[in-house]
């Protein structure tokens, strides 16, 4: 089954993209696009994107709507370019895991009512050392509204799950959910609780997103995905807004 994978990348993540570039390379599902949207001033990352030979390959389709907007706005922005069954995220400085795409799509291919699937998220560090984390959730369906109550709210500690930057989406739930979350560094956390408010979802046994450490990141989350502010309310009560109203449907 298809894939469109975006990308939203900035002119300061640009050296990362050769990295993400040659996961999707080594990918064992073959069906694909690479959807980059660049946010602000193009130049430095269209020069990165052909030093390293991606825009050689028909997969790759560059974009660039000339304002910087930030990530969840960029993202929506390549969303709207997608046409596959199935949605992709890949962060400019994230890598995918090898068999990311095939076991995301089988997952989603074999559970029709599953609206998104996820998997292990292992920290890429500095040295290349890759570090896994013990998830709450383990393998199979996410029933609906599984996800939230996970999600500690008894501290400034919120944790999440699962990694919600390594999730494929099934397009008619992403759109149908308006894409990302306006959200400032939470846009991703906000998108995949909405989701399983509405939704089933599959946990995968398998890692496949290698989340790179490093000191230029804007997510300041430690290695535990921690997560907080004063729009954690915001993304709580919208949850539990959806979570009554009846279960998405794939028709």
């Amino acid at each position: 089954m298809q894939v469109d994978v975006v990308t939203a990348v900035h002119a300061s993540y640009a050296a990362f993209l050769p990295a993400a570039w040659r996961s999707l390379l080594d990918q064992s599902h073959t069906q694909w696009r690479w959807l980059v949207q660049i946010d602000g001033p193009p130049d430095e990352v269209r020069a990165v994107l052909d030093n390293c030979a991606a825009t050689e390959d028909p997969r790759v389709v560059v974009a660039s709507h000339g304002t910087s907007e930030g990530p969840a706005v960029t993202r929506n922005i390549a969303l709207g370019r997608t046409a596959a069954p199935l949605v992709q995220n890949v962060d400019a400085d994230d890598e995918l895991e090898p068999d990311a795409l095939a076991v995301l799509a089988t997952a989603l291919s074999t559970h029709p009512d599953a609206g998104y699937a996820v998997g292990h998220a292992r920290d890429l560090m500095a040295d290349g050392v890759l570090v896994d984390h013990s998830l709450p959730v383990g393998p199979g369906v996410l029933p609906r509204g599984a996800l939230l109550p996970t999600w500690k709210t008894t501290s400034t500690e919120y944790r999440l799950p699962v990694h919600p930057a390594g999730v494929m989406w099934k397009r008619p739930l992403l759109l149908g959910l308006g894409g990302w979350s306006a959200l400032q560094g939470m846009e991703d956390t906000g998108l995949l609780m909405a989701a399983s408010a509405v939704a089933e979802g599959i946990m995968v046994d398998a890692p496949t997103l290698r989340y790179r450490r490093h000191a230029a990141q804007r997510s300041k989350q430690t290695s535990k995905f921690a997560g907080a502010g004063e729009q954690i309310a915001l993304i709580r009560d919208r949850a539990a807004l959806l979570s009554s109203l009846p279960p998405w449907s794939r028709s």
